[in-house]
């Protein structure tokens, strides 16, 4: 079997490292793929732009493609499944359509109220004025959402009027391009953040196991938003009985209602949850595609073979398929990032110390990285991300964080307090 992964990040890495340890793949082909996936057996990087839907098309029917998995939003949002699926391939992803509920967050909005998911209460604006207005007569903290794709960055948490004010003016002044042109203003909710990324065919939709991301720069989540600063599974906050209502109160409406829609939903529908302080989970935002750095977390954990799971819902056979198996214990991953992100950073820095971290137990996964001849190379924002098995979270905590201490390149930033919430709690995996 040959396998297509669409991205170079670190959820991309994860992928291809989990299907070929799966003795059915001959063959797994990044595009474009990092420095990581450059140096897997079996596998490949295509230099093609995640955008060239022609040359990725054209390269999976001459070299008999079995499965593309598509990584990034972005491309989903652009319609690649729609033009692959034209092509008569198999691809796990949704298209252009369901991939709305991540590329609108108003559109997401009104699917939610649409079927009825417990979520903040939120007004969409297209104007600063009217926005600003707004703002002014209500609550603080108040949450300001650029509507569009902002690479994670597009979210204020105002704690002030100013704040509120200056985030609506950065919306609709340009700094995330279009995605900014619309406006979504929420009430703030509390409680604690958890991700749940499901797998569906677009009728039936399975959970993977809960993880908690780490998403502010700094530690004691302080600073500015990052796409993820590091990751823990399975969450513990997240009940057997929790997780039944996140099934029927969240998950099934979500697809029902994609159907009603006409939405032919294949891939996965990542929700980003807020468990409040009564236990009830609300929705925050709702995303299209693996999370990262959770998928880094979580699929180390994964015993179910996942080439058949992913293959049986680009096929509509997720009904059929056998429970989803996961081992004992829990994961962490820690995430090694450039100096100066989410802001400005320097590329071409010499990366070492990455098979010594290895043989310390822990898997490297490579996101901002690439490859020249036997150097490794930063190449973005987040670099690696260092994840690592325990029997509780301590263990896997602590093997993490040693395999961290091994890596070493010009200006390397990582939190210090990655799973510290979980850390003296025995994983419910055991």
């Amino acid at each position: 079997m040959r396998v297509l992964i669409v991205g170079n990040g670190g959820r991309e890495h994860a992928l291809a490292w989990k299907l070929l340890q799966s003795p059915q793949m001959q063959q797994v082909v990044c595009v474009p793929g990092n420095g990581g996936t450059a140096n897997l057996d079996r596998c490949s990087n295509l230099p093609l732009s995640i955008d060239d839907f022609e040359g990725i098309a054209r390269f999976a029917l001459v070299n008999n493609i079995a499965l593309i998995i598509v990584g990034p939003e972005v491309p989903l949002a652009m319609g690649i499944t729609d033009y692959l699926k034209q092509h008569h391939l198999t691809v796990f992803g949704p298209t252009r359509d369901g991939a709305q509920i991540e590329s609108s967050k108003s559109w997401a909005k009104d699917l939610m109220r649409e079927a009825g998911i417990p979520t903040a209460q939120a007004t969409v604006f297209t104007n600063a004025e009217a926005a600003q207005s707004y703002v002014r007569s209500q609550d603080l903290p108040i949450v300001i959402k650029a509507d569009g794709l902002a690479a994670g960055k597009g979210v204020t948490v105002a704690t002030s009027l100013d704040q509120a004010t200056a985030a609506i003016a950065a919306c609709f002044e340009g700094q995330f391009g279009s995605a900014g042109q619309r406006v979504v203003v929420e009430e703030y909710l509390t409680g604690q953040e958890v991700s749940i990324l499901a797998v569906t065919d677009g009728l039936t939709i399975r959970p993977l196991l809960p993880a908690q991301d780490h998403k502010r720069i700094g530690d004691g989540d302080t600073g500015e938003n990052t796409g993820g600063m590091g990751a823990y599974a399975p969450a513990p906050i997240v009940t057997p009985a929790l997780m039944s209502r996140i099934q029927t109160e969240i998950l099934e409406p979500a697809i029902a209602t994609l159907r009603d829609r006409h939405i032919d939903y294949r891939g996965v529908l990542y929700a980003g949850l807020m468990i409040t302080s009564q236990g009830d989970p609300k929705v925050i935002e709702f995303n299209c595609r693996f999370g990262d750095p959770e998928t880094q977390a979580i699929l180390p954990l994964l015993e179910t073979p996942i080439e058949k799971l992913l293959l049986a819902c680009a096929q509509g056979q997720l009904e059929q398929f056998p429970a989803i198996v996961w081992k004992p214990g829990a994961s962490a991953c820690v995430v090694m990032a450039a100096e100066g992100y989410p802001g400005a950073y320097k590329k071409g820095l010499e990366i070492m110390g990455v098979e010594q971290a290895e043989s310390n137990g822990a898997t490297v996964f490579h996101a901002g990285t690439q490859r020249k001849q036997n150097t490794i190379l930063t190449d973005g924002g987040r670099v690696l991300g260092v994840t690592a098995l325990g029997e509780d979270f301590g263990q896997a905590i602590d093997r993490a964080y040693a395999a961290v201490q091994c890596i070493q390149f010009d200006g390397m930033y990582y939190r210090r307090d990655i799973g510290d919430r979980v850390r003296p709690i025995r994983s419910s995996q055991n």
